[in-house]
């Protein structure tokens, strides 16, 4: 029987995440608001946007409605946000303009999106002469840069804690090792899934004492999870949906999980998970590596790719 979940991580700030929450990249205006309001109306306290989704100012609008009819506190959600690559050299002027557009005074969690930097300009993906993305070489400008800025973020007030996205382990020791970094993230939202279990990875992190995130848990756009036939007898097995088992595995591993959908009875039902025997736990971790299904991969233009085993890129 699945049971709204409940289940919260620390954060080493020592705040509380839910370890399930609302996903909201790719959909329109409609379907956002109406996304978020069904959430927040369905045991949802924690919503993640980010200000190259285009939709800080629709999911403010649903959680501030929310708040508002209910009459529930602000301290009651858990809101995250992103600072996207362009505007690495200045994280709170990006912070105070995606609070503005949320319509808050603070967010719980603002992420840097990517490990990278691009050419500052009001294009978010600007060009260079070859028509590539103008990613900023390595030692012009790094994230370990940008975390220098943003680890001084909690002290405004603006955000109650920061943390990362898309760092591998590589990136990670870097960064923490860095004599400038005195604040470790709270947080690494990566793309995890039954099919890319990334267990190296999350081992690191919560040696590290760093929460980690999952989005496209089932598989990012086509949802090649809720296809695969193995995942699917195990989900017979529990007599649960192929969505249901990827999420509550995710949760079992004392994970994040930001399933993200505009269908409505989906939102409803993806809160809802189960307690999986650790064995099976442990199975679909190696039946993952096994297929290593990395599917967000965007090319950044950098000498290397961003996913290989170093610090630079």
């Amino acid at each position: 029987m699945t049971t709204i979940s409940n289940k919260t991580l620390q954060l080493n700030t020592g705040a509380s995440i839910p370890s399930v929450g609302l996903g909201t990249w790719r959909s329109t205006d409609e379907e956002c608001y109406n996304s978020v309001k069904t959430a927040l109306l369905n045991g949802y306290t924690h919503i993640d946007t980010a200000k190259i989704y285009g939709n800080e100012v629709i999911v403010g609008k649903a959680i501030n409605d929310y708040l508002r009819e209910s009459g529930k506190p602000r301290e009651s959600l858990f809101i995250t946000t992103k600072l996207w690559t362009s505007e690495c050299k200045d994280p709170e002027k990006a912070l105070r303009a995606s609070i503005d557009r949320l319509g808050l005074s603070y967010v719980d969690l603002y992420l840097i999106h990517w490990p990278v930097a691009v050419r500052n300009g009001d294009d978010p993906f600007p060009k260079d002469e070859s028509g590539n993305r103008d990613t900023l070489p390595y030692n012009e400008w790094n994230y370990v840069d940008t975390w220098k800025k943003m680890q001084l973020l909690p002290e405004t007030g603006l955000t109650k804690a920061v943390g990362v996205s898309n760092f591998n382990i590589a990136k990670l020791e870097n960064l923490i090792n860095h004599p400038e970094v005195t604040v470790i993230p709270a947080a690494n939202q990566v793309e995890i899934h039954p099919l890319f279990p990334q267990v190296a990875l999350v081992e690191y992190c919560k040696k590290k004492g760093i929460v980690v995130e999952c989005y496209s848990p089932l598989g990012s756009l086509g949802a090649p999870v809720l296809d695969d036939e193995h995942l699917k007898s195990i989900a017979v097995k529990y007599n649960v949906s192929t969505a249901t088992l990827a999420i509550s595995w995710a949760v079992s591993r004392d994970l994040m999980v930001l399933p993200k959908s505009v269908n409505l009875d989906r939102i409803i039902s993806n809160i809802k998970v189960i307690e999986l025997d650790a064995k099976d736990v442990e199975a679909i971790e190696k039946y993952g590596e096994g297929k290593n299904m990395r599917l967000i991969n965007p090319d950044w233009n950098t000498p290397y790719s961003i996913w290989e085993d170093r610090p630079d890129y």
